[in-house]
C-alpha cells in the first residue's frame, strides 16, 4: 500500500494559495483515478482507491502546513505502512514556478510542513515530489508569499505542473 499526502492549509481563504500546491495536486490525482476523498480520520481528509493496480490512500492533513507530520504518523502506523511507501507532495520555493522535482528522500529544507513530517516520522527517507513557487518576489516577506493567491495569469502554468506531479507519483508507484 501507498500513502500520497498532499501538504497544504485547510479553509478556503487558502485554497488557492501558493502553499497549496501538494492540496491542488493531490485533488487532480484523486480525481483523475476516481479517488473520493470525503473521510475525515486520522486528522486529515482522505479516501482509497488504487493507482496503477495498487492499493492508494490519498490524504490531504488537516494540521496546517506546521503540523503536517501529526497526520502521516497517525495513518501510516494504523495502516502499517512503511515511510519509503508515503509520498508527500508540497511546495517548494527554491525551485521555479511551474516545474518539478522528485526525490528518494532529502532534507526539510526551508519548508516546515517537511520539517513536521520528517521529525514525526523518524526518518527523510520516503519519497517526495516538490512543485516549484519560486522565488519569493522581491520586497515579498515568505510566510505573506506563500499565503498569497496564485494570480489568475499562472494558474494554467501551476496546472500543468499538478499534470507532471500526477505522472510522477504514477511512476514511483509504478517502478519505484
Amino acid at each position: 500500500m501507498w500513502i500520497i499526502a498532499g501538504l497544504g492549509n485547510p479553509g478556503k481563504q487558502y485554497m488557492y494559495t501558493w502553499h497549496n500546491m501538494g492540496y491542488l495536486a493531490v485533488d487532480m490525482l484523486a480525481d483523475k483515478h476516481g479517488i473520493f476523498l470525503g473521510k475525515e480520520k486520522y486528522k486529515g481528509l482522505w479516501g482509497k482507491g488504487k493507482i496503477g493496480g495498487r492499493d492508494v490512500i490519498i490524504i490531504k492533513p488537516l494540521t496546517y502546513m506546521n503540523n503536517s507530520g501529526e497526520c502521516l504518523v497517525e495513518i501510516s502506523k494504523f495502516y502499517k505502512v512503511p515511510p519509503k511507501n508515503i509520498i508527500t507532495v508540497y511546495d517548494d520555493i527554491d525551485i521555479a514556478k511551474g516545474t518539478i522535482r522528485v526525490r528518494p528522500k532529502g532534507s526539510a529544507g526551508t519548508h516546515n510542513g517537511m520539517r513536521s513530517v520528517i521529525q514525526l516520522l523518524g526518518t527523510e527517507d520516503f519519497p517526495r515530489v516538490r512543485i516549484g513557487t519560486g522565488p519569493v518576489p522581491e520586497h515579498w516577506e515568505l510566510v505573506n508569499y506563500v499565503l498569497s493567491e496564485v494570480p489568475a495569469d499562472e494558474r494554467q502554468m501551476m496546472n500543468d505542473a499538478f499534470v507532471k506531479a500526477c505522472g510522477a507519483i504514477e511512476e514511483i508507484i509504478a517502478n519505484g
